[in-house]
């Protein structure tokens, strides 16, 4: 089975493409410019907005993974060019070239459409996958961490420095990258359900207390953290400052801020994908130790 998969050159997307390889499975991957050669992934240039190169994408692809998408952007037009309008097109290139098979990378914001531009772009593009015709999968993932995130990246830092700053006072759910690729796979068979939207975890009912998963990643480097909530104020008040000093660069943008300050980001448990299909392997305590240890390697601490 070839895949066609967006996203191939990002954090997940990298894993992914690890995990078909050791599967056995060829993958198309569309990358904005030249990649490296890698055994089993034929790389094709183009971009979502590309009409042409997301036909020579899918074309010979019997099932497509869509993991890119936008994370952070200036205005609610970019979020919208990044996550739907990339994924409509993504939809229009399957059906040109006779794929049936589609799983959608989303997320957990998309439950929460009213609290962020970036929950809002997503809810639209999992509606343009559900009425897409095709046999869709939708997986919300929750934070995902692993090798090579800078998203967690200071979060990581700080426990290592023994104080972590959080956000207000809530819960959280964990997945490490390598389950999450598994998922992914295991849902672009032509045997999987369809029709499902999935919200994967670690496998821990409830998730995490934000302060629980400051000790995790304080236990990560084998040492006990301090830790402080931020209120949602001065996660607004930080996030103007910040779009102040750094304009559209800006990281923690209001838009972030109001994501952040959400008090619950636990996975539902009625949305667990099916046991038949896939559970998560990683313990969370070792998947962050690994991680830690990666970093530290790297020379990303």
């Amino acid at each position: 089975m070839t895949l066609a998969v967006t996203g191939a050159t990002g954090f997940v997307g990298g894993h992914l493409l690890d995990a078909a390889g050791e599967a056995g499975r060829e993958v198309r991957a569309l990358t904005r410019r030249p990649q490296a050669r890698r055994a089993g992934v034929a790389w094709i240039e183009g971009a979502l907005d590309d009409r042409a190169s997301l036909e020579r994408l899918c074309e010979g692809a019997s099932a497509v993974i869509h993991v890119a998408g936008v994370i952070n952007a200036p205005d609610a037009a970019g979020f919208d060019a990044g996550n739907v309008a990339g994924t409509r097109a993504m939809i229009a290139a399957a059906r040109g070239a006779g794929i049936t098979r589609f799983v959608h990378v989303s997320s957990l914001a998309a439950r929460e459409p009213q609290l962020s531009l970036y929950g809002a772009s997503k809810g639209r593009s999992e509606v343009a996958v559900q009425t897409s015709g095709l046999d869709w999968a939708i997986v919300r993932p929750p934070a995902v961490y692993g090798p090579g995130d800078r998203e967690t990246l200071e979060l990581f830092r700080m426990a290592k420095r023994g104080f972590v700053l959080l956000p207000p006072e809530g819960r959280l759910s964990l997945i490490h990258v390598a389950d999450l690729a598994r998922l992914l796979l295991a849902l672009a068979d032509p045997a999987a359900p369809t029709g499902l939207t999935v919200e994967p975890d670690d496998g821990v009912a409830g998730g995490w207390t934000h302060r629980r998963f400051a000790g995790l990643l304080g236990a990560a480097f084998g040492r006990n953290v301090r830790t402080l909530s931020a209120p949602a104020a001065v996660l607004r008040a930080a996030a103007r400052i910040d779009r102040l000093v750094r304009g559209r660069r800006a990281k923690l943008t209001p838009d972030r801020a109001s994501y952040f300050a959400h008090p619950d980001w636990s996975c539902t448990p009625e949305r667990k994908p099916p046991p038949t299909l896939w559970r998560p392997r990683i313990n969370t305590l070792q998947g962050l130790a690994d991680t830690a240890r990666w970093y530290e390697r790297e020379g990303w601490l």
